[in-house]
């Protein structure tokens, strides 16, 4: 780790990208899990489904109520409410299912990235740096 000044020496302690290290003990302080990402998105995927639920509860809660209440004016603005209602539920149901695909590929992009800089750490600890074929002194002074 000789090439490491001391805030990278650091950084690359607690990757487990340094030599020797297999990503044990300190490493695991900078790992990813994609764990939470993914229990996040299935969790707006029962969400979504929910609301498929809701939406048909609501529909049947309304049944009827023309018939009985015909002729009264409130009838109008409980059926504007109610569309009003059926809007909502549907735009919660579609933003719940685009958060599920969303949170995914957090999880995923998270993976690559932290893959790149693992390889970059291990070529910078090796005298070069990963991508730009340049010796150990790249960066310097940065």
């Amino acid at each position: 780790m000789a090439g490491y000044s001391g805030g990278l020496r650091a950084l690359v302690d607690e990757a487990g990208a340094g030599p020797g290290t297999s990503g044990a003990a300190s490493g695991e302080r900078l790992r990813h899990s994609d764990g939470p990402w993914t229990r996040a998105a299935g969790g707006a995927e029962v969400m979504r489904t929910q609301m498929a639920y809701v939406k048909a509860e609501f529909a049947t809660a309304h049944e009827g109520v023309a018939g009985c209440g015909e002729g009264l004016s409130v009838l109008a603005a409980l059926g504007t409410v109610r569309t009003s209602w059926e809007r909502r539920i549907e735009a919660a149901r579609d933003e719940c299912g685009s958060l599920a695909g969303r949170l995914r590929a957090v999880a995923r992009t998270q993976g690559e990235h932290d893959t790149a800089v693992r390889s970059t750490l291990a070529g910078v600890d090796a005298g070069t740096v990963v991508g730009t074929g340049t010796g150990a002194g790249a960066g310097a002074g940065r």
